[in-house]
């Protein structure tokens, strides 16, 4: 595994990272796949695209996110931080339902995927930049940190309209991150469409910003005021965990703290 200089065209300030990032990161868009760039303690995951992709969650972008977590797990230090965006008008509109994955194969590999999340040794923070529904909006609520930008993009866990029941894990993951029972009530029971400012109000989001590239910029700002304090990631993973029983209990990670 090497590193190298790239220039990212999201920014300014993603000028000049550096890149961690098994081959497969280097693929083409049109496999829907993610890279991982590391800046400092800053890792930086960015599900790519060419403008109009979904990202929608099928085994080829689940299996890409779920190796770049494992390569900013391998190569953690104290003081790393991982930081999510997208590329495009979507961040991720769920499952993909045209693939010759199951949704029962599907369900399984998210599940997977928000357990390491879960575990993940460093704090995460998620810009939510462009729509987030279903499964994506879920994706999103896997990390500690939630931020969105207020010219574009809804949130809405559709499933309700759909017709579908949320697996177990789902259902467990928003009812750890938010808190407000009539928010849980409007999220799962009404499948309500949601802009950025309402999703602050209802406790989905924690900042929102009036545009993609405040909202990234604040991104990272947290993730340097985050990676200043140095924290033991495999110990944060321990508390995240004992900060969520429940889920983690449906996600058989069987958290025992450490004493």
């Amino acid at each position: 595994m090497k590193f190298g200089y790239i220039y990212s065209n999201l920014n300014k300030p993603l000028l000049n990272l550096y890149i961690l990032c098994s081959a497969s990161f280097h693929k083409t868009n049109k496999l829907r796949m993610c890279s991982l760039e590391k800046r400092g303690n800053l890792f930086l995951l960015t599900l790519t695209g060419d403008g109009v992709d979904e990202h929608r969650l099928n085994s080829t972008l689940i299996s890409s996110i779920r190796s770049a977590l494992s390569d900013a797990s391998l190569h953690s230090t104290h003081g790393s931080v991982l930081l999510t965006i997208a590329q495009g008008k979507f961040f991720c509109n769920g499952f993909d339902f045209n693939t010759t994955d199951t949704i029962f194969q599907l369900i399984n590999q998210v599940k997977c995927m928000v357990a390491e999340f879960i575990s993940l040794p460093m704090p995460t923070i998620v810009v939510i930049t462009g729509h987030a529904i279903g499964a994506g909006l879920g994706l999103a609520l896997c990390h500690d940190y939630v931020y969105m930008r207020r010219d574009h993009g809804l949130l809405s866990m559709n499933e309700i309209h759909k017709g579908l029941m949320l697996p177990d894990y789902g259902v467990e993951l928003i009812r750890a991150k938010v808190v407000k029972r009539e928010s849980l009530r409007d999220v799962l029971l009404r499948g309500v469409k949601v802009k950025a400012d309402e999703a602050v109000m209802m406790g989905l989001v924690d900042i929102a910003y009036e545009d993609r590239e405040s909202a990234v910029e604040g991104g990272l700002r947290m993730g340097e005021e985050l990676a200043k304090m140095k924290w033991n990631g495999k110990l944060y993973a321990q508390m995240r965990k004992a900060l969520y029983p429940e889920l983690c209990s449906v996600l058989g990670l069987g958290f025992k703290p450490k004493l």
